[in-house]
This record gives structure tokens, C-alpha cells and sequence, in this order.
């Protein structure tokens, strides 16, 4: 994290680069969007200044879940290991490691970990402009 702060007080990363690792980034965190259960959270570069875009994992422990919520933006979910139940506008269905979602602007869903291992997804979707 501090290799981070030197960067944007330099005036930005050299060869416009910025690593960041699991380690550094990991918080602990209850289920998102009034999900139930605990989770750990990755947000990647969010504080890399003019950054547009959110890229975060996070691993939904056993019996955790990220809240059924209307979606304002394109997000994509990626499964990169684990298994869980997906509901979409009101339709469920089972994902596991490969599976690829997009959510559309309109769209509601929420998502849960199924199984015995963590479910672990990478999120992906552009940052609202600042108003």
C-alpha cells in the first residue's frame, strides 16, 4: 500500500504499471447488498487516481451471499472456482468456475455459495462519474 501512495505522490506508476496483491488489498466483510454470512473482499486499484474501472474478487464463504439487488450498470461476474446459485430477474441457475455473467443496467440478481469450498468470483463494471 505504500508503494502505492509513493506512486500517485510521484505523479503515477513508472512504464504506467500498478501491482497490487491479494495480501494487500483483502478485507473481511459481510455479504454485500444484504447478503447473509461473511465474505473476503478484493478491490484492486481503487485508489489509482482516474481509474475507471472497479475490479475486485471476493470469496463468498460457506453459507454467505451477495443480496439480490437491481443492477444500474454492465457488470460482469467470472467464477474462478467454488459453485454457487445465481437468481436473475427471478430465474435461478447454478454457476461454477468458468462461468462468465453479465448483468444489464435494469437487471436484478443476487448470488449464493453452494458446496463446501469458498466461492470465489472476480467482479467487473465501470465507476459511475463522479456529479
Amino acid at each position: 500500500m505504500i508503494g502505492l501512495l509513493l506512486l500517485v505522490l510521484l505523479g503515477g506508476p513508472p512504464q504506467g504499471y500498478v501491482i497490487e496483491r491479494d495480501a494487500e488489498v483483502a478485507r473481511q466483510a459481510p455479504g454485500t447488498h444484504e447478503g447473509k454470512g461473511q465474505t473476503t473482499g478484493y478491490g484492486f486499484f481503487e485508489k489509482v487516481p482516474d481509474f475507471r474501472l472497479v475490479f475486485r474478487k471476493r470469496a463468498l464463504h460457506p453459507g454467505s451471499s451477495i443480496g439480490y439487488h437491481r443492477q444500474e450498470t454492465d457488470e460482469i461476474y467470472y467464477v474462478l472456482s467454488g459453485a454457487g446459485r445465481m437468481t436473475m430477474d427471478g430465474k435461478v441457475f447454478d454457476v461454477k468456475a468458468g462461468d462468465a455473467i453479465l448483468t444489464r443496467p435494469g437487471s436484478s440478481h443476487g448470488l449464493e455459495q453452494t458446496g463446501n469450498a469458498d466461492l470465489v468470483i472476480l467482479i467487473n463494471y465501470e465507476k459511475t462519474p463522479r456529479r
